[in-house]
């Protein structure tokens, strides 16, 4: 099937499918499950697929795009690859390898978009989550427009045909903005971003810089117990959300979708069912009226369903400030 997607174009000149397909997974799930979901999506239209080097499925990802390579579906230029530098790789001499190791997870020669996960750093080494005997996250200090530097050079390789960033806060990237000679501009800041938190101001923000908002967690997260609080609001249980689905005769999740689309956000729709990920691809067939544009604004509640607590400690740390 032909994938029908409407594209946005970044500030380096390329272009970002407006949906793409979330790989990360809780860690009781396994990975297979991810190489036989990107399989479903790319079959289903889906040619912008997001992963990260924490999320531990590069390899999963790898296979399941080299295995529609190979069987034609898509040629690798179809597809839009993004990864994330983790936290414990800030260091800039870091940089570079840890990007090479997921293009060696994934067997590409290159990322369509290489993302700096978090702003803030952890102590250098294999673990993800580096503790002390207390439990505290072990933390590193690293500049973040050094970080940056090294992005660019990533660039300047051709490891990452584009670079930008991911739960940064406005003043975080106005110091990469404002950095003195700054080569590239970050295209993109992928953030949690859906109708109970909207980041109205960081969009706004960032749309005047013109830099893409990427949303994660639209659907309201995968619920993972590790990381949020069971008691925390279902998304698309949302009785508005609900009654939208019922006049567009869609469900909920594709108008929590529809929703960042017609705000000039780029979506990622996460799921490793089979029906939700065909599914979720015809939010490009219908459009919300400008009324229920705005009902769903007024959802809005300024929650967090991922609030990143193993790095609130750190000067960097991006969620204390209003946006």
């Amino acid at each position: 099937m032909n994938s029908r997607h409407q594209y946005v174009e970044l500030n380096d000149g390329r272009f970002i499918p407006g949906l793409g397909f979330g790989t990360y997974k809780p860690p009781e799930v396994p990975n297979s499950k991810t190489t036989e979901a990107t399989k479903i999506a790319i079959e289903a239209g889906y040619r912008h697929i997001d992963c990260a080097y924490a999320y531990q499925v590069e390899e999963e990802v790898g296979l399941a795009v080299r295995s529609k390579i190979a069987d034609g579906t898509v040629k690798r230029e179809d597809i839009f690859c993004t990864s994330k530098l983790w936290c414990t790789f800030h260091r800039p001499e870091l940089v570079q390898s840890s990007l090479e190791r997921s293009l060696k997870k994934l067997h590409f020669d290159y990322v369509d978009l290489y993302l700096i996960h978090y702003p803030f750093s952890m102590k250098p080494g294999e673990e993800l989550f580096p503790k002390d005997e207390n439990g505290k996250t072990i933390y590193d200090h690293v500049d973040l427009c050094a970080v940056w530097e090294a992005m660019e050079k990533c660039k300047d390789a051709g490891l990452a045909k584009s670079i930008g960033v991911s739960n940064f806060n406005r003043r975080q990237l106005e110091m990469i903005l404002n950095k003195p000679g700054l080569k590239y501009k970050p295209v993109c800041n992928q953030v949690e971003c859906h109708v109970y938190h909207n980041q109205r101001k960081l969009l706004d923000f960032c749309k005047s810089k013109n830099i893409v908002l990427v949303a994660y967690g639209a659907l309201g997260t995968q619920r993972d117990k590790q990381w949020v609080d069971q008691s925390s609001p279902v998304l698309l249980d949302d009785p508005v959300l609900g009654a939208l689905a019922k006049k567009h005769k869609r469900s909920p999740a594709l108008i929590a979708l529809r929703y960042q689309l017609q705000r000039g956000v780029v979506v990622l729709a996460q799921s490793l069912k089979e029906n939700e990920i065909k599914e979720n691809i015809q939010v490009f067939d219908f459009e919300l009226t400008a009324e229920d544009m705005k009902d769903l604004d007024g959802l809005n509640r300024n929650y967090r369903y991922l609030a990143a607590e193993f790095g609130a400690d750190h000067p960097n740390y991006p969620f204390a400030d209003e946006y």
